[in-house]
């Protein structure tokens, strides 16, 4: 018989504690090594709620619509991100995002909205169209490419470009790419338990953020000497007021940066890559996908904004690529008052998380869902997919990220085609840090189009 704890008149049975844990750390060696497969053996051990033991750290799994739905719908001041997020300070400095005080945090949010309105968003398609023809310049008839080093490569161009500007963009991408590495590089699993300890990745993200805190400092002191101003979020970051009419500072700015490339960067490059690598697996849809592309491009040199989203399969093929291959696979938050979901209770302490890679292949959600169908038409409940995550800390950068997918295949499949050069089944998913991606080297050949 289950144990029953009765709080003021309602009865809490325990959750599922998945098997498996090992002292001292409980289930997070096996987390680190393996994270897809164990949130996915969690799920099929305990169902839509179940309970694991990170380094001490006790976390709840919640899978499934209803459940994910009550995830982001809980408050602020019960299930909280930034206590959950830590790891994210050192990456984009104190006072920002998780690392500012919630007020403040709300403030940043909305000066980040700045930069994703229409007519912005409109400006930047013209920066990513640019960036794709200069991608595309020398690669002649045919050839083939590594399309994962390529796509991260071209969209932190892009990123860089539409953030700090046309100058900066130019005169040190290669040095914000070697940055931006060693950023990244400073999320691993062990930032999840400690971000501070001593360690070679951690000491290179600190000098990291370090020189790109001077190279933003520097274009800010540059621009405001000159008077002159420019249509890029760093304008948006030295124009932008608190409600108590202060400027951020220069280290603000530095970590709103940050804030922005990490929300937009990873998720177009992975996903930039698995649509092409499922463009190139289902062969069958390739005429019509460039049919709907042709058709656009009959009347207008270079699509606008609008235009590229009337191409509703080159959308079925984004859309089930985030579903199968979503480049973030682990959401959490830290439960700061007990937490109820249907008969159970999570208690203040704990972390709570929802798995994307899990709950985009649920049979019951998704008919057949291990197979990539782009036509596939969206579920029902708005919490089925999770790719961006859901409610106030969806990712900002998800209509950018899509912004410059759009974009880099309007123009790629206006010109080439495409085709694996390895066995199918040998680009796989790996995750050697908190960020999902395709297996090394990610080789595509690529022949121009025979009109």
């Amino acid at each position: 018989m289950d144990n029953i704890d009765t709080r003021l008149g309602q009865e809490f049975r325990p959750i599922p504690f998945l098997s498996g844990a090992k002292a001292p750390l409980g289930h997070y060696e096996e987390f680190v090594a393996t994270p897809i497969e164990f949130l996915h053996r969690a799920y099929a051990e305990c169902g839509e709620i179940g309970e694991f033991d990170m380094g001490g750290l006790r976390t709840v799994l919640l899978v499934g619509p209803e459940a994910q739905e009550a995830f982001f719908r809980a408050p602020e001041d019960q299930l909280n991100a930034a206590a959950a997020y830590q790891m994210m300070v050192p990456v984009q400095g104190e006072g920002v995002q998780f690392g500012a005080p919630p007020e403040i945090e709300r403030q940043q949010l909305r000066i980040q909205y700045q930069g994703l309105r229409y007519e912005k968003m409109a400006s930047y398609a013209g920066v990513v169209a640019r960036e794709v023809e200069d991608f595309i310049k020398d690669w002649g008839d045919e050839g083939e490419f590594d399309f994962y080093e390529g796509f991260t490569d071209l969209t932190l161009k892009t990123s860089t470009h539409c953030l700090l500007g046309e100058v900066l963009r130019y005169r040190l991408t290669d040095e914000i790419r070697e940055l931006y590495h060693d950023l990244e590089q400073g999320l691993d699993p062990s930032a999840l338990l400690d971000p501070y300890t001593q360690k070679e990745s951690f000491l290179k993200r600190d000098i990291a953020h370090a020189r790109l805190r001077e190279i933003v400092d520097e274009a800010v002191r540059e621009r405001r000497a000159s008077g002159l101003t420019s249509n890029d979020m760093l304008q948006i970051y030295m124009d932008a007021r608190y409600d108590d009419g202060s400027e951020l500072t220069e280290k603000e700015i530095t970590g709103m940066v940050i804030w922005f490339m990490f929300a937009g960067h990873h998720t177009s490059s992975n996903t930039a890559t698995w649509t092409l690598l499922e463009i190139c697996r289902n062969p069958q849809y390739q005429a019509e996908l460039k049919e709907q592309i042709d058709r656009l491009y009959e009347n207008e040199k270079q699509l606008s904004m609008n235009a590229q989203r009337d191409i509703p399969l080159l959308e079925g093929f984004m859309r089930e690529s985030l579903r199968l291959h979503p480049p973030l696979n682990t959401l959490t938050r830290r439960v700061l008052h007990d937490f109820i979901y249907k008969d159970h209770k999570v208690e203040a302490g704990k972390n709570v998380m929802v798995c994307p890679h899990v709950a985009h292949r649920l049979p019951d959600v998704f008919s057949n869902p291990d197979v990539f169908d782009p036509t596939r038409p969206a579920p029902e409940n708005a919490f089925a997919t999770i790719a961006f995550g859901g409610g106030r800390h969806k990712c900002i950068g998800n209509a950018f990220a899509l912004l410059q997918v759009r974009t880099i295949f309007c123009a790629l499949l206006q010109q080439y085609d495409f085709v694996l050069s390895d066995p199918s089944d040998s680009y796989r998913e790996e995750m050697p840090s908190l960020i999902l991606r395709p297996s090394l080297p990610c080789r595509v050949r690529y022949r121009r189009r025979r009109r």
